[in-house]
Formats: C-alpha cells, structure tokens, sequence
C-alpha cells in the first residue's frame, strides 16, 4: 500500500487528527478524504471485463499424479491491470495454488500456472475465473466473475500394474513356452502319444490306433481366443469404505489387472459395470487399445444409491457372449444383498460358463474379533465372528452352486484374482 493510502486510512480511523493535528480537523472530513480516494481508485483501475482469458488444460490425469493448468491472461484495457485472479475449481482436484497476483501493462499477457494434484478419480470440474482489478491507491477493487467451465478426467491409478510382468511369465508357461499338456474335454488339440494306464478311455483315438497297431491318445492344449467377461456391482455395496478405499475403486483396479491379463493372454475381454441398468461397457478391442478404453470407460464411474438387480445379469451376458465365457463377478457378500439377489440368479450362470465371484473381505473384522479386553471389545468382537461365520456360508454355498470364490483384503484381491484366472487356464477349465 502506498504511503498516501496509508495516511488516508489512519486519517480515517482519526489516529492522524489526534497526533499530528489534534482537534484540527474532524473525522467527517477524513471520512470524506478516504471516500474520495476510493472513487478514484476505482476510476482508475483497470476493468476486469476488458481481460481475456484462455485456459489450456490436459484431458486426463492418472489419480495420484501432478499435472498443470494453464491460464492465458491478456490486458485489453487502456490501463496497467494490478490485482488478483482466482481459479475456482473443486476442493477434490487439489489445487495448490489457484489464487495469482500480478500486474499487467496494457496490451500484455501472461500465463498463470495452476498446479493440481487429484485426490479422487472421475470428472474433475472448473466453473469460473474470479478477477480483482485493484486502483493504483489499493483502496478499493472492481470483481467480476466469469463462467468458464473445464473438465479433467483422472483416471483410475492402476497400481497393480507393477504385479503384470510376474503374471505374464507364469501366463507364458501355458502358451507354449514351456508347454503343458492337459488331457480332456474344452481344450485344443495338440499331438498323439501312447496310451498309458490311468489315461482317460475316452481321449483314445481310434483310428490313428488302428493305424499304428497300438493304442494311442490325443492330448490337449488350453484353447486361445475364450472369452472373459468381467461384471463391476456398482449398486449401493460398492460405496462403502474399506480401508480408506471404496469397494468400487478397489474392484476397478481388480478389473484392470485381470483385463490386461487375459488380454495379453490371447483372449477376449468385455467389461460391464451394472446395477440395475449398464453403466460402461467396453467390448473386446483390437490389441493396444483395451487399456485406454479401460480406464476411460471406469474414471467416471460412481456408486450408485440403489440395490443391484441380479436378475438381469444373465441376459447381459448372454448379449456379451453366447458361448461358454468365464464370468467374473465383482460385488459384495453382504448376507442380504447376496441370499435374495446372486444366490437365486448364479445356477442360470454356472450351467453355461465358468463363474468367479470376487469380493472385497474387511480386515477389521479379524482385527475386532481378537479383541476382547473389556466388555464393549467383547461385544464388537461377538458381532465381528457373527460377520465372518455369515460370510463363509455364503461363500460356501456359492461354492456348491459351482462358483470360485475369491474373498480377499483390498491390497490382495487383484493379485489372488489373476491367479484363480491363471489356475483356471492352466487346468483347461477355460
């Protein structure tokens, strides 16, 4: 503030007439000296209408990761632009330092960097630029507020990608790099050997043995080229929290994983997010774009307030694949949600396809049932063993209706879900 400002202003609050000038002049006309230099200020600021602005934004972001907001400021007035500008952007994109102070001489421009660091995934929004054009007194300010919307999309982090290269090597173990042979029926055929005891009648082959003179068998392969179609619950469940990550994020990065996996795998993938109607739905693209079309598709996603209608998952994947796919399902095996939804629905499933069923287990629950030092730890701990001794009937019968259960804390289920899928390959069930 310059030193005239300051007199005005002390003039103002009568400290001035009473030290230098006591009892010479009233604090009305100190009143009036300051109102006067606000006008002024006022007239000669630059007015925040005549600036121009620009903003260049990235389309996408990974969660966890900086990026950069770029702000393009020009000064078409007739006078040097003192002040302030302020980006308004939502809490959750993190903006370090939305607010800039700068002077323009008129006709320039500058560029204003606003660095943003996404503390949650989905559409990130911008809705206006704030200008304060202050006078040259710093007295009083002109503000006006103009609507510029932009968006960023932040992506899903994909963590589990660093577990990728473990998986592809043992996935090469099964693709011919260190073959292994499966006899049985579902699986390609690859070579004929001699029939030892314990091999199944019904992989001889007739006719070459007959050829031969001796009794021969076909062995197999696990067929490329199968279908994998992978279903996200994105109903009420899916919201909840745990450990500080909902169930929806933690089954994104689950399908993901395995997504790239059987990609890479040489099969087929379909991914359908769904509660009572399709949320996303990405199909089976061509290799390199499965990924990008992934993590575009799952970024927007939010859970939704509403109960899942199991029902209607068979039709959805019969629209997916009419041939026998292996279905994994991620949701949660809350005792209600499940007994009156999946339970009835799974068996029009397990008759045609290989279905796995994916959930995120709370490890709290452990943690509050080894806790029994006073009688309110007592109580938490008798809910808690309720709790796990409800889940594992579930997935006990999940298991007689011809499901694979997987049911694993958040950091552990992209990981053991991939390998039930390498297992299932490997044994000729795909």
């Amino acid at each position: 503030m310059s030193i005239t400002a300051r007199l005005v202003l002390l003039a103002a609050l009568g400290v001035i007439p009473v030290i230098l000038y006591p009892g010479a002049v009233s604090i009305a006309v100190w009143l009036a000296l300051l109102v006067a230099g606000c006008v002024v200020d006022l007239v000669l600021a630059a007015s925040p209408r005549a600036i121009g602005l620009q903003r260049k934004l990235p389309e996408t972001v990974r969660l966890t990761e900086e990026t950069t907001s770029t702000l393009t400021v020009r000064n078409h007035a007739r006078r040097t632009f003192r002040g302030w500008i302020r980006e308004g952007w939502q809490p959750s994109a993190g903006a370090q330092n939305p607010v800039h102070h700068l002077s323009i001489p008129a006709g320039e421009g500058r560029n204003l960097q606003v660095r943003l660091v996404p503390r949650r995934r989905g559409d990130l929004s911008v809705h206006h630029v704030t200008i304060r054009s202050a006078g040259p007194l710093g007295l009083a300010a002109r503000q006006v507020t103009i609507p510029m919307p932009g968006t960023l999309r932040v992506l899903p982090p994909f963590h589990s990608k660093r577990l990728l290269p473990s998986k592809l090597r043992r996935l090469r173990e099964l693709d011919g790099r260190a073959a292994v042979q499966i006899r049985g029926a579902g699986t390609e055929f690859d070579s004929l050997r001699d029939y030892v005891r314990g091999d199944d009648v019904r992989s001889i082959d007739w006719r070459a043995s007959a050829r031969r003179r001796d009794t021969v068998v076909r062995t197999w392969r696990p067929e490329r080229d199968r279908r994998v179609v992978i279903v996200l619950d994105t109903s009420r469940t899916s919201a909840a929290r745990i450990e500080d990550e909902p169930r929806l994020d933690t089954g994104i990065e689950s399908s993901l994983l395995l997504s790239v996996l059987a990609q890479r795998g040489g099969d087929r993938v379909d991914f359908l997010a769904f509660d009572r109607r399709p949320r996303a739905r990405v199909e089976s693209a061509a290799k390199g774009n499965m990924l990008a079309s992934l993590v575009s598709a799952m970024a927007p996603l939010e859970s939704e307030l509403i109960e899942a209608d199991f029902s209607r998952i068979p039709s959805q994947v019969r629209s997916i694949s009419a041939h026998r796919s292996l279905v994994v399902l991620l949701t949660a095996l809350d005792s209600g949600a499940v007994e009156e939804g999946l339970l009835p629905m799974l068996p029009s499933l397990t008759a045609q396809h290989v279905v796995v069923v994916a959930s995120v287990r709370d490890p709290h629950l452990d943690e509050l049932r080894s806790q029994r030092g006073t009688a309110a730890e007592t109580y938490r701990a008798a809910a808690a063993e309720r709790a796990l001794l409800d889940r594992a009937a579930i997935k006990e019968r999940l298991r007689q209706l011809g499901a694979e259960v997987v049911d694993e804390p958040p950091h552990e289920l992209p990981s053991k879900l991939a390998d039930v899928y390498i297992r299932l390959k490997a044994t000729g069930r795909l």
